[in-house]
């Protein structure tokens, strides 16, 4: 399953979890289109449960979004919050390199949640 949802607090969050269905590569792949492509000031909350992976061409994709959007993320993202039980930290190493903004690995959303309360952007 994968959804994002914009929050009214500016936080954007997208899930990948169970229950997993054939559509969720092509729907975490437009997710990530839609982030890139938010023309407000946000906070992301990205939560992954279980151990859904990508095919091949999956990986290549995120990876090419990554390159195309850095900038504007950079610009817009205040602070990223990975929800990823029992990640023992690697996760925090690889995404710090990519962009400027803070990234914290966390073990609940609530943690997560909390990384993000200080970094989030003013609404309007």
């Amino acid at each position: 399953m994968v959804q994002l949802e914009a929050e009214p607090a500016g936080i954007l969050t997208l899930r990948f979890g169970p229950p997993y269905a054939a559509d969720d590569e092509p729907a975490y792949l437009a997710a990530l289109e839609a982030i890139g492509g938010h023309e407000r000031p946000f906070a992301l909350l990205a939560i992954f449960g279980g151990r859904g992976r990508l095919s091949p061409a999956g990986e290549r994709a995120q990876a090419l979004w990554f390159k195309a959007t850095r900038h504007q993320l950079d610009r817009r993202c205040r602070a990223l919050a990975i929800v990823r039980p029992g990640d023992p930290g690697g996760s925090a190493s690889v995404f710090g390199r990519l962009w400027a903004f803070p990234v914290g690995v966390c073990e609940t959303e609530a943690e997560g949640r909390a990384f993000l309360a200080g970094q989030l952007p003013v609404q309007p």
